[in-house]
């Protein structure tokens, strides 16, 4: 009896994902991509934009730094963790203590802003709103022939420009060898209600509209092909970006990438999570571990995302109007993102893979533009019945498409799941080490990655249509 009902299950099972498979080929992934056409997001009724693009230089003056640390001074003694808990609990007031004094003390804006001024940083007005971004050149003499061809890095939450710092340099350096007849030129834009690009003043400013926006600044500075890379939520806008634009976008290039399950990839994920090789590829079977383990985990790390997916301007008031709360709300993001396992020690795993003064800069990013709130808005006008019936986790990804997974990435899947999306995808790269953000915690691994893509990009553009020059 036992061994029928066995193979009673197994039985089941598979036909479970024969039928799904099936519904996959049937429906999934090939509605026809929405266009979204261009919005006032501004102030007051819609205009003519200025076009202009002016250099611009973080520059924050004396009262506002003044206050800030009269902030950080008056914060009031913080509530004792409990014996012998880490970040399980959230992020440990002990070693908050740690950040608030180093803060206090040792942290010099004035020095961090010269820093985040290494680069050249522009404004421009699109649809209505002052959009802020990096635009980074190669600085040496170029080699004989190479090409130049711009990427658009992306961030997300809760990130900034401040995570591209490490990898620009990585980017806009030629390579040696044939393999590299081209170097990056990089536009880095803050996403609108981030740092310093302005947020949009009514409702409906969700990832796709963003991208909207995204490809308006690439066409005023005058880019007609260029690469797209992006993780978080950088990741959603660089897919939608490449849904809307794909004669644009040479290669999408995505830490993060995941397909939106259907019924049919739901249960090839539950017969995946029992039998592995179902769904899976020689040396996948991690990414298919059982469904109620990531349920439980998704339940125990998603309450920010639920919150700020519905009440985000109600957070947003305390995150506002106190700077240790704002640090200590984001920085457990970059604990538990950067590895979960890490909850269980004292300081988060924080001090493993970052400088608390990198981390700060982030925070006060946020923190001197007020952007905390905004920020979270992504999530309200994204996560919403409006945009998700727009129909573009339907929809294909049909440019082609590098992939890089990292080993403590919140979500990962398995490349026969992420095929029924991306339809081109020419490079898939496992990391040995890394988390959510990638950019920040492993920039040379992330540009060695988005290198090698882009030359493979290139050649399979060039078999496929010879006749065209793409870079």
């Amino acid at each position: 009896m036992v061994v029928r009902g066995l193979v009673l299950s197994v039985v089941i099972v598979l036909l479970a994902v024969g039928a799904g498979v099936y519904y996959d080929h049937l429906t999934a992934f090939s509605g026809a991509v929405p266009q979204l056409t261009e919005e006032w997001w501004g102030v007051g009724p819609s205009r003519a934009d200025d076009t202009s693009i002016i250099p611009f230089k973080i520059n924050y003056p004396k009262q506002v730094l003044d206050d800030l640390h009269i902030r950080l001074n008056n914060t009031r003694v913080f509530h004792p963790p409990l014996e012998g808990v880490g970040f399980e609990y959230g992020f440990n007031t002990k070693f908050l203590q740690k950040v608030l004094d180093f803060w206090k003390t040792k942290y010099s804006w004035e020095e961090r802003q010269k820093y985040l001024n290494s680069f050249p940083q522009f404004t421009t007005e699109i649809q209505g709103l002052k959009i802020h971004f990096i635009h980074a050149k190669i600085t040496q003499t170029k080699k004989p022939g190479l090409k130049v061809v711009p990427i658009l890095l992306l961030h997300g939450w809760p990130g900034s420009v401040r995570e591209f710092y490490e990898l620009i340099p990585k980017l806009i350096t030629q390579r040696p060898g044939p393999d590299f007849p081209f170097a990056f030129e990089v536009v880095a834009p803050s996403l609108p209600g981030y740092g310093f690009s302005e947020a949009a003043a009514r409702p409906g400013l969700g990832a796709a509209q963003m991208a909207v926006v995204l490809h308006s600044l690439m066409e005023r500075l005058g880019y007609d092909k260029y690469f797209v890379q992006g993780g978080d939520w950088g990741s959603i806008i660089g897919t939608n970006f490449a849904q809307m634009y794909p004669d644009n976008v040479i290669g999408l290039h995505l830490n993060m990438a995941n397909v939106q399950p259907t019924i049919g990839i739901q249960l090839k994920l539950m017969a995946g999570s029992l039998y592995p090789r179902l769904i899976c590829d020689e040396g996948e079977e991690k990414f298919t571990y059982p469904m109620l383990d990531k349920l439980s985990f998704l339940l125990e790390e998603t309450g920010y995302l639920h919150i700020q997916a519905t009440k985000p301007d109600t957070v947003g008031v305390a995150l506002r109007d106190s700077p240790i709360g704002l640090a200590a709300y984001i920085l457990e993001k970059f604990s538990t993102g950067t590895n979960p396992s890490w909850k269980s020690l004292s300081d988060g795993g924080l001090l493993k893979k970052y400088k608390l003064e990198d981390l700060l800069d982030n925070i006060m990013i946020y923190w001197l533009t007020g952007s905390a709130t905004s920020s979270m808005r992504l999530y309200s006008e994204s996560f919403n019945k409006k945009h998700m019936s727009m129909g573009f986790n339907k929809a294909p990804v049909t440019v082609v498409t590098g992939i890089a997974r990292l080993p403590n990435e919140i979500a990962n899947q398995p490349r026969s799941i992420l095929g029924l999306k991306f339809k081109k995808i020419v490079h898939l790269t496992d990391f040995p080490t890394g988390g959510h953000f990638a950019a920040f915690e492993e920039p040379k691994l992330l540009a060695d990655d988005i290198w090698k893509f882009a030359s493979i990009a290139n050649h399979t553009l060039t078999l496929e249509h010879p006749d065209v020059k793409w870079f």
